[in-house]
């Protein structure tokens, strides 16, 4: 007799419900919820949200604080009423979070438990009422409406604004339900996973690549306020999970913590990065220890889950993001060099940012920006973004050709390559470098170190020495503060 399987689900209530009420979901603070506590919280997020607030679909519901188990409840609950979450970046400073709220208009503000001045302080300012997480509990909460639905909106997220300002972008159910339904499947998760979640929420890469694909497959996410070297690796050791997701920098802090040495990763069938480009010396310190490191790629406005190497090719494709992964379609657009703009396509990419502004063109293609270069075997491999092109003497290059080989240098812990205006040459190659501590080089020791992996017309004519490079709050390097920054010759 044929096995028929379940509908997938077309809301986000439907994945709680799709489980198991008994079954642990996330570990917050040292407890567990199971999801039948997920689905009440929500429930209860949505009756306050409803009966309380007065929210009514389409409006939007900011939050403000680190990762907190209250801040999933508020996004299934809104999404059950038809409403839409708008998390904001902790990092910012009170005048950008200003200008979101004024972009995005909500007409509440929720935050966690270490950020009531702050948010007190803004919900003033903006003229909205604000509400501790605790607010959202409600013993036998009259059971609120149900408007949610596929094609709704219900969560804005916004682009780091590395040129002009941030925009929003609008994800509907159905965007986040295809993202997990691709994540999940690619990342082979099930109910016996153990997710670790380190990064922050207010981001897609944090929420959309294993936080919510984790809910969706039924597994157990153990859920940090925010990363910390040591608190990560004790968790791993002592927990066991069998994914996290990183970024560069949260990596290199691990490798460089002394419990990296000691602690078991045995239990870690892959660690995944949220990255387009990984420095070689991280790949080959995760590798050193036996687990494979995997790479998403991906923008906000497409889920983010577009393109992986997975980790059966993470060891012969290092420094490759991968393929499309199904559903998701891939097309070069403009041509810059010998690399191309990437286009993206497919059910997870969003449709529009804040309030009504396409995010796509008349067919559906999303511009990321990037520059990529697809290997015969229909790869993908990020070189750049097209913005981020230097020009010199008529010749294309791409600055990630020379962070890829400064890194390998063993002084180098980080550094940026740009272009600055020149009258005879157009551009020229300037690099900023970030030193290890305690680590000594000249800029004649790199120059030789570059000679012999890079053409001469890509060698840098000017050098910035630092101690940190300027990024924004996603962790982007700032390309255009270093320009400003270096001193006319």
């Amino acid at each position: 007799m044929a096995v028929s399987n379940p509908p997938l689900p077309t809301t986000l209530s439907e994945v709680l419900q799709a489980h198991p009420r008994e079954r642990e979901a996330v570990r917050f603070g040292g407890r567990w919820a199971t999801y039948g506590d997920l689905q009440q919280a929500a429930s209860q997020a949505a009756a306050v949200a409803w009966h309380r607030w007065g929210v009514r679909p389409g409006d939007r519901v900011a939050w403000l604080g680190a990762n907190h188990l209250a801040q999933l409840a508020l996004l299934f609950g809104l999404a059950r009423i038809g409403a839409i979450l708008l998390p904001l970046n902790f990092r910012l400073a009170p005048a950008e979070w200003q200008a979101l709220l004024a972009q995005c208009s909500p007409r509440h503000l929720v935050h966690g438990p270490d950020w009531a001045v702050q948010a007190r302080d803004l919900a003033g300012r903006c003229d909205i009422a604000a509400h501790a997480a605790a607010d959202l509990q409600w013993a036998d909460a009259p059971a609120p409406p149900g408007h949610g639905a596929g094609e709704a909106a219900v969560l804005i997220v916004h682009t780091s604004g590395t040129t002009g300002g941030p925009k929003g972008a609008v994800h509907t159910q159905a965007n986040l339900l295809a993202n997990m339904r691709i994540a999940s499947s690619v990342q082979a998760m099930d109910a016996s996973d153990t997710v670790l979640t380190v990064l922050p929420l207010f981001h897609v890469g944090g929420l959309c690549i294993q936080t919510l694909p984790a809910l969706y497959a039924g597994a157990r996410v153990i859920l940090h306020a925010r990363f910390g070297a040591d608190d990560a690796l004790t968790c791993i050791g002592a927990d066991k999970p069998t994914l996290t997701l990183q970024v560069p920098a949260t990596l290199k802090a691990m490798i460089e913590h002394p419990l990296w040495q000691g602690t078991d990763l045995s239990s870690l069938r892959a660690i995944w990065a949220g990255s387009s480009m990984l420095p070689t010396p991280l790949i080959e310190a995760i590798h050193a220890r036996g687990v494979p490191l995997c790479n998403v790629y991906g923008a906000t406005e497409s889920g983010p889950f577009s393109i992986a190497l997975g980790p059966d090719q993470a060891r012969d494709k290092v420094g490759s993001c991968g393929w499309p992964v199904p559903g998701v379609e891939v097309m070069p657009g403009a041509a810059h060099g010998d690399a191309v703009e990437m286009l993206l396509r497919g059910p997870n990419v969003v449709a529009r940012y804040w309030p009504e502004v396409a995010a796509v063109d008349a067919q559906g293609w999303f511009a990321t920006g990037d520059l990529g270069q697809q290997e015969a075997d229909g790869s993908w491999r990020i070189v750049g973004r097209a913005r981020d092109l230097i020009i010199s003497g008529g010749e294309n290059i791409h600055p990630a050709e020379i962070e890829q080989a400064l890194a390998l240098h063993p002084a180098v812990a980080e550094c940026a390559a740009f272009g600055i205006a020149d009258a005879h040459w157009g551009e020229l190659v300037a690099v900023a470098v970030v030193l290890h501590p305690g680590a000594r080089a000249t800029e004649a020791d790199l120059l030789a170190h570059l000679q012999q992996r890079l053409a001469r017309f890509k060698l840098p004519r000017r050098w910035l020495w630092l101690e940190a490079l300027p990024k924004t709050a996603l962790g982007k390097v700032r390309r255009a503060v270093l320009a400003a920054t270096l001193p006319p010759p």
